[in-house]
């Protein structure tokens, strides 16, 4: 298990570059399971669930050609579907949360899939309902197998469209089911489908691979299925939450620092939020400039109540982003209440910010009161172990703002979602070893 000693109280400066969405990679690079055509995919992000899901694919018989660092072609044209039922896949399947992103494309494609149980953030239930019961309204038959915690998904004669109301607007949900509606028989509407900017890019992705899918960006989709998709070529978006991290970690340290290229019109609300716990966000182009503060002030909402940051589907906040709007508002002169409302255990890792001087009460698992110090390195050191990627960053971002040194284990789970993170921070001013 790795770990990352921080020095904290030193300022950044410079330029950064956010690397490609982590979410958006691990819908696309799933897709390209749905032709046998060469699908080429740039700005991919070196980090390990990324890393994890190629190689699966790769065991599949999915040929993966990496002609830059950053970007590989895929070809699907030689896929060894029994591979599926093999210890093997079960294992690596299991460890990697994404990989329930294949059922889609392997059911609409060759007419089964099988999964384990998925791994991933323990951040409290994340039931996968909405993706079976999706694929039952298509035609497929559904089996969960409980003693070896199996989902068994068959449709030998194919998929049919058909019109269905999704329970949740889940965005791997409505990812899997766009992928199998694309070679479905008919048409396909999907009603409360998850319309964030990595789904966007998935449907233009598939539409230039030669899929038929109208209202794009909104919350009704209609999928005219075909018979096959061809290839393309498709750039990822940059990575949201990475930029949400960036902006947290200059606020946290006082520092100044430009986010180069980072797809200003698909950040939603992002900035505009930021702004309202008192940072003074500059747009310029495509960059984001974060200034130098020596403290920030959260307003509060017209009539004088609380400030409240909570998640919310597209074009709210991402619930990826409320573990570094908390930490970040440790540091605010006045009083935020953090609502998480969609997984219940993403709000433990505050008893490490108490730890370290926060002022914050959790109020119950979905809610937490942060009473702002109003003055920057008001935290001290201390030694803390990340649960998952986003309190893994939050506790990250507290450390660099901290005085002292702290010591953060398991960044295993930073790494997921993050690339090289602590070499490119070194690199704008920050202290971080990394000991393995």
């Amino acid at each position: 298990m790795s770990t990352f000693i921080v020095e904290g109280g030193h300022k950044l400066h410079g330029t950064i570059r956010c690397q490609g969405a982590k979410n958006e990679a691990l819908e696309v690079i799933c897709a390209t399971l749905l032709s046998e055509a060469p699908i080429t995919i740039s700005n991919i992000p070196d980090i390990s669930d990324v890393r994890n899901l190629i190689g699966l694919l790769k065991d599949l018989g999915v040929k993966i050609n990496f002609t830059k660092h950053d970007t590989c072609t895929f070809q699907a044209d030689d896929v060894d579907i029994e591979y599926i039922y093999t210890d093997s896949f079960l294992r690596k399947a299991r460890s990697l949360r994404g990989s329930v992103m294949i059922i889609g494309p392997l059911v609409a494609r060759f007419g089964k899939a099988i999964l384990p149980k998925p791994g991933g953030d323990k951040i409290g239930r994340r039931r996968l309902d909405t993706h079976f019961l999706g694929m039952q309204k298509l035609g497929a038959d559904f089996e969960y197998i409980a003693e070896d915690k199996i989902y068994r998904i068959d449709a030998p004669d194919g998929l049919k469209g058909q019109y269905m109301l999704l329970d949740e607007a889940s965005i791997t949900g409505t990812a899997n089911l766009i992928m199998a509606a694309s070679l479905a028989q008919g048409t396909t509407t999907i009603y409360n489908a998850a319309c964030e900017p990595y789904i966007q890019q998935l449907c233009r992705m598939l539409i230039a691979m030669g899929a038929r899918i109208d209202g794009v960006g909104s919350n009704l989709l209609r999928i005219e299925g075909v018979s096959q998709l061809g290839g393309t070529e498709h750039t990822l978006l940059p990575d949201m939450i990475e930029v949400g991290s960036f902006i947290g970690m200059a606020a946290m340290t006082g520092s100044c620092i430009r986010l180069k290229d980072v797809g200003v019109d698909s950040l939603g609300i992002m900035p505009e939020a930021f702004r309202r716990l008192g940072l003074n966000l500059t747009i310029d182009g495509d960059d984001i400039i974060v200034p130098e503060q020596d403290g920030y002030e959260v307003e509060t909402f017209i009539d004088g109540s609380i400030m409240t940051f909570a998640d919310a589907p597209w074009p709210g906040l991402s619930p990826d982003l409320l573990s570094i709007f908390l930490v970040v508002a440790t540091q605010a002169r006045g009083s935020v209440l953090i609502h998480q409302k969609m997984f219940e255990s993403r709000l433990f890792f505050v008893d490490k910010l108490i730890d370290m001087g926060a002022r914050i009460i959790l109020c119950d698992p979905h809610r937490a009161a942060v009473i702002g110090s109003g003055r920057l390195h008001s935290l001290h050191c201390t030694d803390m172990v990340s649960p998952d990627i986003r309190a893994g960053i939050a506790m990250l971002i507290a450390a660099l703002g901290a005085k002292g040194t702290s010591r953060i284990q398991n960044i295993d789970q930073i790494d997921r979602g993050y690339e090289r993170i602590d070499e490119r921070l070194n690199r704008l001013g920050a202290r971080i070893i990394r000991v393995e």
